[in-house]
């Protein structure tokens, strides 16, 4: 017995949808809602550059040269921040929570009350969050090391790392959660994938810095 079957359309702009889209009200600029209360890290200089705190449900990208220093000065802002009171989380997924705690150590961060977690898959990440309360601030570390299991393509491609910065901001928004991505600048001084991710996120931050000198700059290039 021979059945016929038709191709299902391809999903993109030519692609022809049968169902129909529903209606929303157009509103006017006047508003009064007010601007949210900003999240203060304790970090005098980050929280300048970020426009004095971090918005609730806001997505960074804090992008650097490896070895800059990009996950110091988060792990210095999370501290910072968890000692005042509310909670940080910092998600590793390219070193063991040993070697943080390592890190931790050598700063004399070790009594701050950062939650430490070792994933590198956005399912186990959102899962984990989803178990209590969603954090203020969360860190991934690096963003090139996330990858989710709908995508059959390996971690670190373009189409792994929109679709998993994608779900990490839209946890972000729904939840109020601060989200801060760390991301590692080619040799040609652009972040990976930068137009992939950029785009996905309210503001990117430049760590930069000779490694031979004592200081770094951090600059806003959107925000």
């Amino acid at each position: 017995t021979l059945v016929e079957e038709g191709p299902s359309p391809p999903a993109g702009a030519g692609a022809r949808r049968n169902t129909k889209g529903r209606r929303f009200a157009l509103e006017g600029l006047a508003t009064q809602d007010k601007e949210p209360l900003r999240l203060i890290s304790g970090i005098t200089e980050f929280d300048r550059v970020a426009g004095g705190g971090l918005v609730p449900g806001s997505a960074l990208l804090i992008g650097g040269d490896p070895g800059v220093g990009k996950s110091t000065i988060m792990l210095q802002v999370l501290s910072s921040y968890a000692k005042s009171g509310g909670r940080a989380v910092y998600i590793s997924g390219e070193e063991a929570l040993a070697q943080m705690r390592l890190h931790a150590a050598r700063m004399g961060l070790s009594d701050s009350p950062v939650e430490l977690g070792s994933a590198t898959c956005v399912e186990d990440i959102l899962a984990t969050l989803g178990t209590s309360n969603p954090p203020r601030m969360l860190v991934i570390d690096s963003i090139q090391t996330i990858w989710t299991q709908s995508l059959d393509a390996p971690p670190g491609t373009i189409t792994q790392l929109r679709t998993a910065t994608h779900d990490l901001v839209r946890y972000a928004k729904s939840s109020g959660t601060a989200l801060l991505l760390i991301g590692h600048v080619t040799k040609d001084g652009q972040i990976a994938g930068p137009k992939a991710v950029e785009h996905l996120v309210d503001a990117v931050l430049y760590f930069e810095g000779e490694r031979g000198h004592h200081f770094r700059i951090l600059r806003a290039v959107k925000n």
